[in-house]
């Protein structure tokens, strides 16, 4: 017997009694109690082996491995029991029986079979793809009939939704060989249930054709065949339900309540009145605001300075909302994650305040354990690691997973970006998973297309916007239209020596035609170097040089001598005469430019492509006179604020300034003025507004009207827009958006040599900075040709000489 020095007498005793009371048991056990689909056995059995029947593409292991019993185990009709569930559990059999014959454990299986085809049948009104992601039930998937019954369930839910309350849905079965099934769907929709009338009772305040507004079910029109919301939908119901509360909610009426939502069958069977009973309350406004927190690292009076709502002002649900998100970021902010935020409110009927207490319960501090990024395909993992502001170890921040997802969409390699936080191995630890899904990011196109600004436009390009996964620009393009010929190839390298610097070389080509603008074409040839780095979290400085070979041409004509005679020069060349006016003719020749500049972008914006808030600002600066011909100052700055007001309006505003100067007694060239107009100032055509060479025509009254002539550009411009975008009504995929739009702006200032004319009398140039305004409607179509713009315009303040369109499309067709 082996020794234990540490066990007592007792203690061996008391084993020894449990182990007494185990062999009972177990005896007790090992009495054959045979359970439902298992062969009972006389006395208690020794299993000499197992054998599988009645398997057809299963392998009799992958059964044997269900079972809870082996050769060599005593026959448990328990464990029997248990086997057989266990076996019904995989989904893969229609029946199973176990029984014992003379120490044989014979498993009989029957398999369930193979569904080989999906079929949908008469279906209408649903589209077959749209049944096919809403089952369960897919070719080469096991066929079960609770799966069966229950995507039947999913499809009436989809046709419920679509307003078809009658249909019936009934499964069928055609056997194929090798154990293989079709599934078949018929489908009976039955009629259309519309919606005829919404009511609503109680409502004092607001009027019923009001809320009609607010709630996403519509009344039945024959003219709304293009949407689905006048079909009745009970999901849709409560959804209308929480419209309601919302928007009652942010006109200050705390206590609304919607007390029920009753739809009714009309008694002809095909309509349906809903009727609405709300209780509205009485209208508040905000009280007094607190902070209750638990956080070591922020006290309450560092908290409500996030806390934007002002006491006595308009009670809205909405402005509550903010005010916890706003504390869930200063909270994230100093390492906290997983806060809790919860706004308490006090009602003061006899005031009619609502005082709002923040309590911010206390979380553990947690840091990020681990980053994974999963869904990228093609984007290297440091493409995308690179733009997460956080690594393994840092304190868990909500404010810069934001911004991390906010730099990696604006990448603009992926569809969506979703980032978001599990637990880790500790409750203070977090792994932050960043999934991404994958977009198309080259593009070898041939594009034709047609344009009220370039006539018609031929474009040939290859793009690569994240070359080799790595993150990488790369372009080569050959564009022409009738005003515009250009080659461009650029390259792009956004972590330049592994440094998060970007650099990049680019090469061109431009030839311009402004001869009905301005009576002269340019061609520039050169290129140009740049490099650009973060200086804040949300601002970067891009510098740069660039070279560039200017050549203006104008109109020439074969000058003659009084006898009508060609002249020529000394070597025997025909000698030509610029038919343009004094200004353009001056700038004839040719001149190289060596600018340095810097362009400093502050962006602010909540979201890289679609923003609801926040601004972008850029500012532009180059100096040209390090070497070459050309000596100015150009400035330049751009401006965009945007304010998300209700779903689907954004309102924004647009500023855009600039101003040129020449130093070392040299003038501004053409070619380096300001031209507006066209895309950068609706309603007016290209170079449509301001400087230009007028014609004196005589008026018939004694007097002259100006005739335009040549546009000449100008040192100094501002242009201000605002624009409301909004949704059509359209079903978004049809992919039509529209905006309201008004502009205000104004172009000007020359050198005095350029407000000199050879006749006086004849004609005149037009400096004077007058303000111009238009407003109008865009209409945006993303259309299966290439996307369309449609600008209408009506102009409010012009000038007489202004190149005014009121009407412009563009279109452009890749294939």
């Amino acid at each position: 017997m082996m020794y234990l020095p540490h066990i007592g007498p007792r203690l061996l005793a008391a084993l020894f009694v449990t182990g007494l009371c185990f062999v009972h048991i177990s005896a007790q056990a090992q009495t054959p109690v045979a359970p439902s689909g298992a062969a009972p056995a006389a006395v208690a059995s020794r299993i000499t082996q197992i054998m599988i029947e009645g398997n057809q593409r299963l392998e009799p292991g992958t059964v044997q491995s269900y079972l809870l019993l082996g050769p060599g185990d005593i026959y448990d009709p328990v464990r029997v029991d248990l086997s057989i569930k266990t076996l019904f559990a995989t989904g893969l059999f229609a029946d199973v029986t176990i029984r014992l014959e003379r120490g044989t454990l014979i498993v009989s299986v029957v398999e369930n079979p193979i569904i080989n085809r999906v079929i949908f049948e008469n279906n209408r009104a649903l589209k077959e793809d749209k049944l096919r992601d809403e089952v369960e039930a897919q070719p080469r998937a096991i066929f079960t009939r609770a799966r069966v019954q229950a995507d039947v369930q999913r499809i009436i839910a989809l046709y419920r939704q679509a307003g078809h309350f009658a249909a019936t849905v009934t499964p069928k079965v055609a056997e194929q060989p090798q154990n293989r099934v079709d599934l078949i769907f018929e489908m009976s929709e039955g009629p259309v249930t519309n919606v005829r009338r919404i009511n609503f009772v109680g409502n004092l305040v607001y009027s019923d054709s009001e809320l009609r507004r607010i709630v996403a079910t519509k009344e039945s029109r024959w003219y709304k065949f293009l949407t689905s919301n006048d079909n009745y939908d009970p999901d849709r119901l409560e959804f209308d339900r929480e419209q309601l509360r919302k928007y009652y909610g942010d006109k200050g009426y705390a206590d609304f309540r919607v007390i029920s939502s009753v739809a009714e069958l009309t008694p002809d069977q095909k309509d349906f009145f809903i009727t609405f009973t709300v209780d509205e309350g009485i209208k508040y406004k905000f009280g007094e605001m607190t902070v209750e927190s638990e956080l070591d690292a922020l006290d309450a009076d560092l908290l409500e300075a996030f806390v934007s709502i002002k006491e006595g002002s308009l009670y809205k649900n909405q402005r509550i909302d903010d005010a916890v998100d706003a504390l869930t970021f200063a909270s994230g902010a100093s390492g906290y994650a997983f806060v809790d935020v919860r706004p308490q409110r006090k009602r003061n009927r006899d005031t009619r305040t609502v005082d709002i207490n923040f309590v911010v319960n206390e979380g553990p501090r947690v840091y990020v354990e681990r980053i994974d990024v999963v869904g990228n395909t093609q984007t290297l993992d440091r493409v995308i690691r690179r733009e997460v502001q956080l690594v393994e170890g840092d304190a868990f921040n909500r404010v810069l997973l934001d911004r991390s997802r906010n730099l990696i969409r604006s990448l603009g390699f992926f569809k969506e970006v979703e980032i978001t936080e599990k637990p880790g191995s500790k409750p203070d630890r977090a792994i932050v998973e960043v999934k991404i899904e994958e977009q198309p990011t080259g593009e070898l196109s041939f594009g034709l297309g047609f344009s009220s600004v370039n006539s018609f436009l031929i474009d040939i390009s290859v793009t690569q916007r994240n070359f080799r996964g790595r993150g990488q620009f790369l372009r080569f393009a050959v564009s022409a239209s009738s005003r515009q010929q250009s080659i461009d190839m650029r390259f792009t390298e956004p972590r330049f020596l592994g440094r998060n610097l970007s650099a990049g070389l680019e090469a061109f080509n431009i030839r311009s035609d402004f001869l009905r603008e301005a009576s002269f074409r340019t061609n520039s040839l050169g290129g140009s170097v740049r490099i650009g780095f973060p200086t804040t979290s949300n601002s970067r400085l891009f510098l740069r040089y660039t070279a560039r070979s200017d050549k203006i041409t104008a109109p020439e004509v074969s000058a003659i001598d009084v006898f009508g005679n060609p002249l020529r020069d000394a070597n025997g060349n025909l000698v030509r005469t610029c038919t343009a006016s004094l200004q353009i003719c001056s700038q004839i020749g040719r001149r190289l430019t060596s600018l340095v500049g810097f362009t400093m972008v502050w962006d602010k914006r909540n979201d890289p492509i679609d923003p609801t808030r926040g601004f972008n600002v850029s500012f532009d600066q180059e100096f040209a006179g390090v070497g070459g011909d050309v000596r100015y100052v150009r400035s330049s700055l751009v401006g965009d604020a945007y304010h998300g007001i209700i779903k689907n309006f954004v309102l924004s505003a647009h500023v855009n300034a600039g101003y040129i100067t020449g130093w070392g007694g040299k003038d501004v060239r053409i070619n380096d003025r300001f031209f507006k107009g066209g895309l950068s100032f609706r309603g007016f055509d290209i170079a449509g507004i301001g400087p230009r060479i007028v014609e004196l025509v005589d008026d018939g009254n004694g007097g002259t009207t100006d005739f335009p002539r040549d546009a000449l550009g100008g040192k100094a411009f501002v242009i201000g827009a605002l624009e409301l975008s909004l949704p059509t009504g359209l079903p978004e995929q049809y992919g039509i958006k529209g905006a309201l739009f008004t502009e205000w702006g104004t172009l000007g200032l020359l050198d005095t040599a350029d407000k000199l004319v050879t006749d006086a009398t004849r004609f005149a140039v037009r400096d004077n900075l007058a303000i111009r305004g238009t407003a109008g409607v865009s209409v945006f179509w993303d259309s299966p040709f290439g996307p369309v713009r449609f600008d209408f315009s009506r102009i409010i303040k012009s000038e007489v000489y202004d190149d005014i369109t009121k009407f412009r499309f563009s279109q452009v067709t890749r294939f």
